[in-house]
Order: C-alpha cells, then structure tokens, then sequence
C-alpha cells in the first residue's frame, strides 16, 4: 500500500505542480481524505524525491530555452551588459522574479510547516486551505475573463516580472499554487495564455530548484545521523521517476490546452475541491 500511496502522490506532484491547481495543498488533501499517515509520504526524503522529479521535468521541457537563457546570462555578466537582447533580459527577469518567493519562504516556512505538514492537521488549517484555493479560482476566472491576452514573453519587462515574483510569493502558502498564482498576474498584466504558462513554468525551476537544494542538505544530515528509515529511502526513486514522468507530460499537454481554450476549467476546478475539502473538515470536525 505504501508503495501505490507513493505511485499515487507522485502523480498528483507532477500535475498539480504545473496545472494552476496547487500542488502543495494536494498533497495534503490526498492523504488527508483517505487517511494516510504512513510518516515516510511525510518525510523528507520523498518531498526531496518529488521536487527533483518536477524539476527534471522543467529543465527537460523547455532544455533548448534553458541553454539559451543561461548563455545569454553567462555573456551578460561577462559583458557587464544586458542591452535589448530578449534571451538576456528574460535571464534577469527570471533572477528578480526569484526574489519575494526566497524572502517568503525564510520567513514563513517553519510557520506553514507547524500548521499544514505536521500531523494531525487542525481543522483549521484546512479550512483556511480551502478558503484560499477558491478564493484564487475566483482571481483566476476574473484575470482569465477581463482582460485581453495580446502581450508575448518577449514584452516582459521588469515591472511584469516583479509582479509575478510576488504573486509567487503568496504560493507559500497551501491552497494559492504556485503556477496559480503567477499564471494569474501574467493574465492579469495581458500577456497570452501560453506565454503566461511559459514564464511560469520557467520561473518555477529556480524556485524548485532551491527548495530541492536546502532539502537535500538536511537530507543528507539526516542520513549521516542515522534518522532515516528504509522505508522512506525506497520511496526517493518512485517518487523522482513518478513525478517526473507525470510533470513533463502535464506541461506538454497543459501548453497546448492553453493555446486555445480558457483556464476557467481550473477556476471551476478549485472551487468544487474547496467545497469539498470544507465540508469534510466541518463533518470531521
């Protein structure tokens, strides 16, 4: 069981990293509606397996973009300049959207993580979770609806990007979704669905990128002291090859939806899901 556990929530990491439907907060839903509460789905080593999973899937989706922005980047600063070259500029935008999500995550990680991953979850909690993803399907359907989708990622400038950057930084929290949240303002300021998508999917590496970093250093230190399980090691692979498998294909399939059709899908989505979640806490509680 552990094993299909496992299967199962490298699934749901690997599409609800990218879909617009918070990731985080599925993780917590999953195992919290069926009752799951084996520590090692829990542990360290499989949250390090699912984020080098998501990770690997960016970096393979969009490989000839991540060459062509890191060159760009590497020319720049040996340059000392950034001049109108869209490859360098996007570089830097990447860099300065990066910047409220690192400030976000040093100052409320431990606290999110005493209220949402800490088992029991308190009803709370997850009546706020759910409060949140339909208050952001709400900010989706109205980004989604009100504005014309004309502007490309080649129009980024960097007021765009630091708008973005925050409306990351408010994914620190379980329910708003990271690609949530910076598809939002990206429809918001006007830019096309796909391009939107894109510049979220790109910013999500770094971000992913770091938080896999600092997990792997405190698993590392976990394993020199001996604290972590067989258990919770057998599942570093399911969860790497699962989440990454499902995260490329979801963001395959996800660019093209996008190139013709609304994500007022996904609005409708998180809102069935809160009410969902809130009726369950209310009759549990």
């Amino acid at each position: 069981m552990l094993v299909l556990q496992s299967i199962i929530l490298g699934i749901v990491q690997g599409l609800a990293e990218f879909l617009p439907i918070s990731s985080s907060a599925h993780l917590i839903i999953v195992p919290w509606f069926f009752g799951w509460n084996d520590p090692a789905l829990n542990s360290l080593t499989f949250d390090v397996a699912l984020h080098l999973g998501t990770l690997v899937a960016i970096l393979a989706v969009f490989s000839a973009d991540w060459r062509r922005i890191i060159a760009a980047w590497f020319r720049s600063v040996r340059e000392r300049k950034i001049g109108k070259d869209q490859d360098r500029r996007l570089a830097w935008y990447l860099l300065l959207a990066c910047v409220p999500g690192g400030f976000a995550g040093f100052l409320f990680e431990n606290k999110v993580q005493r209220s949402f991953h800490e088992l029991p979850i308190p009803q709370t909690s997850m009546i706020v979770m759910a409060i949140a993803m339909a208050a952001m399907g709400g900010l989706l359907w109205l980004a989604d609806a009100r504005r014309r989708h004309l502007r490309t990622i080649d129009a980024l400038g960097a007021k765009d990007a630091a708008i973005i950057g925050f409306a990351q930084a408010l994914a620190i929290f379980p329910g708003v979704s990271r690609s949530g949240a910076t598809i939002t303002a990206g429809l918001a300021l006007g830019f096309k669905r796909e391009d939107a998508a894109k510049f979220s999917f790109l910013l999500s590496a770094p971000i992913i990128a770091g938080a896999g970093l600092k997990s792997i250093l405190e698993l590392a230190r976990s394993v020199g002291s001996g604290s972590i399980s067989s258990s919770e090691l057998a599942l570093f692979p399911i969860g790497f090859v699962v989440a990454g498998i499902s995260g490329f294909f979801c963001i395959k399939i996800l660019m093209k939806f996008l190139q013709n059709h609304s994500t007022k899908f996904f609005a409708w989505y998180r809102w069935s899901l809160a009410a969902i979640v809130l009726a369950t806490a209310i009759i549990r509680g």
